[in-house]
């Protein structure tokens, strides 16, 4: 399994919803950083790398986007739209964000301190890697 959703609690009332994460509870690892995406023009592409060691858990807090990832072997494409579910990413997976419609904000939570060492940005270097 390169990824998969998971839906969050959802805590209904006609005065507006509620939804929240706990890690190592909704999510299976410790938040260390969270990071936003937002303001991505028409047919721009986010990402496009692999990490080492960082896992992912994203939600689209607003609007839509698509989240495609791939093992080397294995591709999928998952389209995010629901505040209350995200995509849960292992690490060693690539993956690029794609097909953001207006106003669309994504939220990651990251299991790592940001480490540009952590980074694999290169797709031929990714595959390699990943065989090794």
């Amino acid at each position: 399994m390169i990824a998969r959703l998971i839906n969050l609690p959802k805590i209904e009332d006609p005065r507006g919803n509620l939804s929240f994460v706990e890690e190592n509870n909704h999510i299976p690892f410790k938040i260390e950083r969270i990071y936003w995406i937002y303001d991505v023009p028409g047919g721009q592409i986010r990402g496009g790398h692999a990490f080492k060691k960082q896992q992912e858990f994203i939600i689209a807090l607003s609007g839509s986007f698509d989240v495609v990832v791939n093992s080397g072997s294995e591709k999928k494409r998952f389209h995010l739209n629901r505040s209350y579910s995200g995509l849960f990413i292992e690490n060693g997976i690539w993956r690029h964000m794609d097909n953001f419609s207006t106003n669309s904000v994504a939220l990651v939570l990251s299991s790592t301190f940001y480490s540009e060492e952590d980074y694999i940005r290169d797709f031929k270097q990714f595959l390699k890697w990943h065989k090794a």
